[in-house]
C-alpha cells in the first residue's frame, strides 16, 4: 500500500469521522434539552397539586416553632410538682411530642430546612437542661422565671429556624 492510497482513504475518513462526532454531540445535546423539557412540564403539571401540601408543612412547622419557644412554653406548661428535674423532663416530653407530631412534615422541606429544625429542638431541649443544672434554680417555679428571662435577653433556636422558614417559603414563590 503506498502513500497516496493512505492519504486517499484518510480524505474520505477524516470528514466522515467529524460529521459524525458533530452528530452524536447535537443528538445528545438535544436529548438531554428533550428531557428537561419533560422534567419542567412535569413540574408545571404538578406544581399547583403540591404547593398547597408544601405551604401548609411550613405552617405546621412555623407552629411548631412558636410551640417550642421556650419563653412560651414556659408559660403554656404549668409544672405538676416544686421538682425542677421532673419540670425539665415535663417540658422536655412536650417538645418531643410536639416534634414527633409533625415528622411527617419533613418530605414537604428540603434536607438543610429539616436539618435546622432538628437543630432548634436539640438546642431548646440542651438549653433546658443547662437551666436546670444552674446553681440559681432550686424550683421548678425558678426554672422558670429563669428561662423566660433568659430567652429575653438573646435570640431563641427557634426564632432563628423561623428566619429560615420564612426565607425558604419567599424562595417558592
Amino acid at each position: 500500500m503506498d502513500s497516496t492510497r493512505i492519504i486517499e482513504i484518510l480524505a474520505y475518513s477524516i470528514p466522515s469521522l467529524i460529521t459524525g462526532g458533530v452528530a452524536y454531540f447535537l443528538f445528545i445535546s438535544y436529548f438531554k434539552d428533550q428531557q428537561n423539557t419533560r422534567k419542567w412540564l412535569l413540574q408545571k403539571d404538578t406544581l399547583p397539586a403540591i404547593l398547597p401540601l408544601r405551604l401548609q408543612a411550613y405552617e405546621r412547622i412555623t407552629l411548631l416553632m412558636e410551640r417550642i419557644n421556650p419563653s412560651q412554653m414556659m408559660v403554656r406548661i404549668n409544672p405538676l410538682s416544686n421538682d425542677k428535674v421532673d419540670y425539665q423532663n415535663l417540658v422536655i416530653a412536650q417538645i418531643d411530642q410536639e416534634f414527633e407530631h409533625n415528622l411527617s412534615q419533613q418530605i414537604y422541606v428540603s434536607e438543610e430546612c429539616w436539618s435546622i429544625i432538628m437543630t432548634a429542638k436539640n438546642a431548646t431541649i440542651q438549653m433546658i437542661r443547662l437551666a436546670t443544672q444552674n446553681d440559681k434554680v432550686t424550683d421548678a417555679d425558678s426554672l422558670r422565671a429563669y428561662v423566660v428571662s433568659d430567652f429575653i435577653e438573646k435570640p431563641t433556636p427557634s426564632s432563628a429556624a423561623l428566619s429560615f422558614i420564612k426565607n425558604e417559603v419567599g424562595q417558592l414563590w
